[in-house]
């Protein structure tokens, strides 16, 4: 079958064991399925080494899909765990001189699809084959590394360039809850294999959250802030009241909150504030008075990121609660670089909610921080038609969106399927429920980030 992949270091090879010599500079990868059957196949996977000699190697790749399994390997010490399979170089070829090549292989089961590895690691380091460091452009890299620090300009969310542009990413459910879920295989899914922008931290503040131990929830999400960082996404901070429904409830605690993580991550690129999640049974005066208090506690530590603001209604702009967007348009928050958030659950919320959007669109800064597939309880089927139209609605108007939620939590809104964070594999297809696939496959597609 044809050749699939050739890849190249950029940087060098660090040896596993054992005396080297100088870091490699390149390597290239030629995986070729040799053979295959119902529900199995056999692989030939031939390393070329294109750098300086290296003593002791240690390949890396992912199955593409759940269903496939690692079975048997020869020439190299093989194992896979969830998606991940690695090789190791055996006693008499763990030395690659330059140009020198080790063909290994294995054999595999599968279910379903076969497709092939796209992507190879020899000792960590990624390979495109040769030896030569692509010229870095602004859309290779991350979206915190292309994007940069982001404000507000006119109606829309702007990057470092003053371009608008769009953030599609999901949000957790309760880190209390479903703490498991969030970890380095998790993220490094969310980051790599849905290629998502940001990552929305849930972290209730009742419902046994923040108020039960504030140091405690504050550090986990200051982690959690890293951990997007180090992935190159952004991070909002949701401050995730909902019952009781008036913000000012929480006042005191969201200063305090808020002035700790924000003097704490003021030198970050990445970090969204989202101050109140939905305010519920409450006036939007008394919304806006909230957010008055708490937006110069955020701005004394950190005067430029921007702060998404809860509105009337479980953030429905009012519209839940029998009123529209005028409230807002007619008294906004006296404060500048503040977006207002706008949730929406796609099976109880269709045609007058998206009108709402539409028309708020053109005189509100609006961001999506919160929505689901399903019904406004989180759960029956999904709404693949509403969801749809407003996730194409949100594409046209260019405002950005977390997706409720990244956990395998028992309910339809859930993009895992139950049990899911208790295993390691978070890729694959078959770990997915609808709503996450459907999710999946938009959030994937390339972002359109202007840079000039």
């Amino acid at each position: 079958m044809a050749l699939l992949a050739t890849c190249a270091t950029v940087l060098g090879l660090t040896a596993l064991a054992g005396p080297q010599a100088a870091a490699a500079a390149g390597c290239k990868v030629d995986y070729t399925v040799t053979n295959q059957w119902q529900g199995g196949f056999q692989a030939a996977v031939k390393i070329t080494n294109l750098g300086d000699t290296v003593t002791g190697w240690k390949l890396g790749f992912a199955m593409p899909d759940a269903g496939q399994k690692l079975v048997q390997g020869w020439n190299a010490t093989w194992s896979q765990s969830g998606s991940a399979v690695t090789a190791v170089g055996a006693d008499w070829n763990r030395t690659l001189a330059t140009g020198a090549t080790a063909d290994v292989g294995f054999t595999g089961t599968f279910t379903g699809a076969n497709p092939k590895p796209t992507a190879f690691t020899l000792n960590g380091v990624a390979c495109t084959g040769s030896t030569e460091e692509p010229p870095p452009t602004p859309g290779d890299g991350t979206p915190v590394d292309v994007n940069g620090q982001l404000h507000v300009c006119g109606v829309h969310l702007c990057n470092q360039y003053d371009r608008p542009i769009q953030l599609r990413g999901m949000s957790t459910h309760g880190i209390q809850w479903f703490s498991k879920c969030y970890n380095n295989a998790s993220l490094d899914a969310l980051a790599k294999d849905w290629k998502s922008d940001l990552f929305r931290i849930a972290m209730y503040v009742q419902e046994d959250g923040y108020e039960t131990d504030p140091a405690g929830f504050t550090g986990r999400v200051n982690s959690l802030v890293d951990m997007a960082e180090s992935r190159g996404m952004y991070a909002v901070i949701d401050f995730h009241t909902l019952t009781p429904g008036d913000p000012n409830y929480n006042l005191d605690r969201a200063k305090t909150f808020f002035a700790s993580v924000a003097a704490r991550n003021a030198d970050k690129k990445n970090v969204i504030y989202e101050i109140a999640n939905e305010p519920n049974g409450v006036s939007w005066a008394a919304v806006k008075s909230y957010a008055e208090q708490v937006i110069p506690v955020i701005r004394a530590a950190d005067p430029d990121a921007v702060i998404i603001v809860g509105t009337r209604g479980w953030s429905s702009l009012g519209v839940s609660d029998g009123s529209n967007e005028s409230e807002v348009i007619d008294n906004p928050v006296n404060a500048t670089n503040i977006m207002y958030a706008f949730h929406f659950y796609a099976a109880s919320h269709k045609d007058n909610y998206r009108a709402a959007v539409s028309r708020a669109a053109t005189q509100l800064p609006l961001f999506v921080s919160e929505f689901g597939t399903v019904t406004a309880t989180g759960g029956g089927a999904v709404d693949r038609v509403s969801s749809t139209a407003w996730l194409d609605l949100l594409d046209q108007l260019k405002i950005s969106y977390a997706n409720w939620t990244y956990s395998d939590a028992n309910e339809g809104s859930a993009a895992f399927k139950p049990g899911t964070c208790n295993g390691g594999d978070y890729s694959g297809s078959g770990v997915l429920t609808e709503s996450g696939a459907l999710l999946k496959s938009r959030i994937s597609t390339a972002d359109n980030f202007p840079t000039n």
